[in-house]
């Protein structure tokens, strides 16, 4: 059962393997992936019918993608109720996205003659990777679709695992439907991955991949990145929650079981400076966890990734968070907008008693395709920005080349590259029209 650690007890060692969380488990994929990235790069789409069949001994070529019928049969099996919620997340997701939208085109005289500026352009082709292996996540298919479609990406595919029946669940495909997803096939896994970085006979390859994962999904954006770009290291999903005692600990009880829920490689933590909160919150959760529908995978996340570790003060707790780098943030102290200033390192961050991670997993508006393991440290999370591009460009007068000539003529001559300078003095040695 859980404990509370007092941080300045925990051994180098164990502070170690926690902040260095889902390294290991990286590394001790990696050489399967590779091989089975390396099976999709070379057979194409046999491959990806060899991994339907494992579902299904009759699945073939033309499974491989979801079929208009699948659509209209998944509007008529999803109730209104389901429909009106993915309505209303699409909404606040593309009124949050659409604001990001900034300067899409600007320039400025950097000198007299020297006119520079930089312009936004959508990447053209992108594959998001939609999880399905434990449940169905129609929330992220809102979460990769709608922001490119913002960013005005032409050209938007999903993948996504399926079961026995070859069906794509029908929330999935509804939510496709009306975020404007292209196409998506019934790819899951690093066959999913491999397919959009290297494209197949039937999957386009892509130039971007986004969306989350388990290790082995994430393990594939690694490996083939570099062939394409990819959002972050979206692994299995993690919560850090940072209390003081004005915390309400059956909240924060809650908000752990909810992190842990997700996956037994999930993780969920606890970070206050009141040990009485701490001891609280441990007593709710040996209450609630056995009510859970899903207490085995709870249990198990919680025996793997889950720690209350207290504090001495509210600055140590702070430099922890940061040492973390959480892919989600709660605080739930008395000035949240205080310690707010001070977070450098986290995915997205909740303020507030009212604000727990899953408003931002679904509906707020924020994005929840969020950087794991650490990550937060130099990976942000999906935003419009993730699928635009921004070429600078430059324009100059013979004049403005004159002003910085002798800056380009030393500088070549340093680098030993005379030809450099030679492309700007013939310029301004040439007559003019």
């Amino acid at each position: 059962m859980l404990r509370i650690k007092r941080l300045e007890e925990i051994s180098k060692d164990e502070l170690s393997l926690i902040l260095n969380r889902g390294q290991m488990e990286l590394e001790s994929v990696m050489e399967r992936v590779q091989g089975i990235l390396k099976d999709v790069r070379e057979r194409g789409d046999l491959c990806l019918v060899e991994m339907l069949r494992e579902s299904n001994p009759k699945a073939g070529i033309e499974d491989l993608w979801v079929k208009e019928d699948e659509y209209e049969a998944a509007f008529e099996s999803v109730g209104e109720g389901v429909r009106s919620a993915i309505h209303k997340a699409m909404e606040n997701i593309k009124r949050f996205h659409q604001a990001q939208l900034d300067r899409p085109f600007w320039a400025m005289e950097a000198e007299e003659g020297i006119l520079l500026g930089r312009m936004a352009r959508p990447v053209q082709r992108v594959g998001c990777y939609i999880p399905g292996g434990r449940a169905p996540y129609p929330s992220t298919v809102l979460m990769t679709v709608v922001p490119a479609r913002v960013a005005g990406v032409q050209e938007i595919y999903l993948t996504t695992p399926i079961g026995p029946d070859l069906r794509v669940n029908p929330a999935i495909l509804v939510a496709a439907k009306l975020a404007g997803a292209t196409r998506v096939f019934k790819v899951g896994g690093p066959w999913g991955i491999g397919a959009f970085a290297f494209g197949t006979q039937s999957v386009p390859k892509v130039e971007k991949i986004v969306g989350p994962g388990n290790k082995y999904v994430t393990a594939a954006k690694l490996l083939v990145y570099g062939k394409v770009d990819i959002d972050s290291p979206a692994g299995p999903s993690e919560g850090l929650i940072l209390t003081d005692e004005t915390a309400r600990p059956e909240f924060v009880a809650w908000d752990l079981i909810s992190q842990l829920e997700h996956d037994p490689d999930a993780s969920a933590v606890l970070v206050t400076t009141s040990e009485n909160l701490a001891k609280e919150v441990l007593a709710s959760l040996e209450g609630l966890i056995s009510e859970q529908a899903k207490k085995d995978v709870i249990q198990e996340a919680m025996a793997k990734n889950c720690h209350v570790i207290l504090c001495q003060s509210m600055d140590e707790a702070i430099s922890f968070v940061n040492d973390y780098a959480p892919e989600h943030l709660e605080i739930q102290v008395q000035n949240p907008f205080e310690v707010l200033l001070r977070i450098r390192n986290a995915g997205s961050i909740f303020l507030g008693d009212y604000a727990p991670i899953p408003v931002g997993d679904y509906a707020s508006g924020t994005n929840h395709v969020l950087p794991t393991a650490g990550t937060a440290k130099v990976f942000s999370g999906l935003s419009v920005d993730s699928f635009l591009k921004r070429p600078t460009f430059q324009y100059l007068s013979r004049k403005g080349l004159g002003r910085i000539q002798d800056a380009i003529i030393t500088l070549s001559r340093v680098e030993g590259l005379e030809a450099h300078g030679r492309c700007v003095s013939v310029r301004l040695k040439s007559k003019t029209d």
